[in-house]
């Protein structure tokens, strides 16, 4: 591994255009906090979640002026609650969100994951209790972060969970309707979900984790755009098999940068160093954003022809750079094309260039799925179910990760505008063609796994 001045010569040429260390995230195991009464749960986890992660704030602080590298987000991902809560009911459920929340507030950071449920083969009854709540959690706790894996590559899909998720969703909106549903800003829907993962609304630390990990979450892209501009500004012939490798370039000593910072990271808070993630994560600023990649690539309007190409080949690339920097590189890793956080997919929706349909193609090749999606207030709960059942398809066949996070904004239709504010941005709302799937929804059940599940 190159030594601290090579790194630091990579930020000196890279610290104006967005690098950053988007998220550091410690991964907590909470598993020996089980117990049948509620309040000693609570109890137990708070000295927990506090002996682990007590000093992460600070030591974040630490090194990001150490290396003059903003860290943007200081997080915490749990065991999943539905299993650390097995045999509780509802109201115990929400009794420990807010308990979470307020450790949340103790700690001093951004968010806590791990409000979580694993149902891709079926429901436990805290598994179920966990989704009847959601409503309440999400629209009472500001720092609480959810996720459900309903789908795998090896169990296929859920549609009970699916169902039972998209009225949750459809009643989290209407409790959180005077911010626009922002309550589902803080729901993902997962097939295949990753256990190291940093990013929010998705992280949890996964069952084969450390008992106290910290991952990494490295995000620039406004890196990789001035990279591709400086290349197209070279004056030399280049073709696409050239932008790929300077994609691939610049992927590697980013990459470099997120192991430097997040191994020192756990160093000082003295948990195990895990992951990488290389995600590029788009925020509301302009510049920082997969979009404007594509179409500093080439590709003028998104979501026109050539789009999944292009990000095909920024995906893949990304991937191959970090792979090469790192063992260590994890969590999705990819593109992520989240529409109300990055400025030039909201605009591409507002020009009407691009419409879910395209947005499903796109997934195919790229990381995450229909991330931060605001969609019509009165959308179906089947629709939505329907609309997750899609994506989480192309995961299942796939053999990848994929993800939703929709939005149905109360009050508004298509074409009018949903602000959440912050990294979560705003954007237009999408239209959804033919919005009904009632009968096919309602059969349940489960989607069978496809062949590639027999890959054991």
């Amino acid at each position: 591994m190159p030594g601290p001045q090579d790194i630091l010569t990579t930020v000196d040429m890279l610290q104006r255009e967005h690098l950053d260390v988007r998220a550091v995230t410690m991964g907590v195991d909470l598993f020996e906090c089980a117990d049948r009464d509620i309040k000693r749960v609570c109890k137990l986890m708070r000295t927990k979640i506090l002996r682990c992660a007590g000093g992460l704030v600070e030591a974040c602080r630490e090194i990001a002026g150490k290396y003059g590298i903003p860290i943007v987000n200081k997080r915490v991902a749990i065991s999943p609650i539905g299993d650390v809560l097995a045999g509780h009911d509802v109201d115990a459920m929400i009794h420990a969100a807010h308990a979470l929340d307020q450790i949340a507030v103790e700690l001093g950071i951004d968010f806590i994951g791990g409000y979580s449920a694993m149902v891709q083969k079926g429901m436990t009854k805290s598994d179920k209790a966990l989704i009847a709540s959601l409503p309440v959690v999400l629209s009472e706790t500001n720092r609480l972060c959810a996720s459900v894996n309903a789908a795998s590559s090896h169990a296929g899909i859920n549609m009970d969970a699916l169902y039972q998720l998209g009225r949750a969703i459809k009643d989290t909106a209407e409790r959180t309707a005077d911010r626009d549903g922002f309550g589902c800003c803080k729901l993902c829907v997962f097939a295949n979900i990753p256990e190291d993962n940093p990013f929010m609304a998705g992280a949890y630390k996964g069952i084969g984790e450390p008992e106290c990990v910290v991952n990494i979450g490295v995000s620039g892209p406004g890196v990789v755009k001035r990279a591709i501009e400086r290349l197209k500004a070279s004056g030399g012939k280049i073709d696409l098999g050239d932008v790929a490798e300077e994609i691939k370039n610049t992927a590697f000593r980013v990459t470099r940068v997120g192991e430097l910072i997040g191994r020192e990271v756990a160093a000082v808070v003295g948990a195990e160093f895990g992951i990488v993630d290389l995600s590029l994560a788009p925020t509301p600023v302009v510049g920082d954003s997969v979009g404007e990649i594509l179409q500093v690539m080439g590709v003028k309007c998104v979501g026109g022809p050539g789009s999944t190409a292009a990000l095909a080949l920024l995906n893949d690339a990304v991937k191959k750079g970090g792979a090469f920097a790192s063992s260590s590189v994890g969590g999705m890793s990819g593109a992520f094309i989240a529409v109300c956080e990055d400025a030039a997919l909201a605009k591409a929706v507002e020009d009407g260039s691009l419409r879910i349909e395209k947005l499903e193609a796109m997934t195919s090749v790229c990381s995450v799925g229909l991330d931060m999606i605001a969609i019509p207030g009165d959308t179906p709960a089947e629709a939505i179910a329907a609309l997750a059942a899609d994506e989480l398809a192309i995961g299942v066949v796939n053999k990848k990760t994929t993800a939703v996070r929709l939005i149905p904004v109360p009050g508004k239709k298509a074409g009018e505008r949903a602000v959440f504010g912050g990294l979560f941005g705003e954007s237009p709302i999408m239209d959804i063609p033919c919005a009904t799937a009632d009968e096919f929804v309602r059969l349940g059940g489960r989607i069978p796994a496809p062949l590639v599940s027999l890959n054991n």
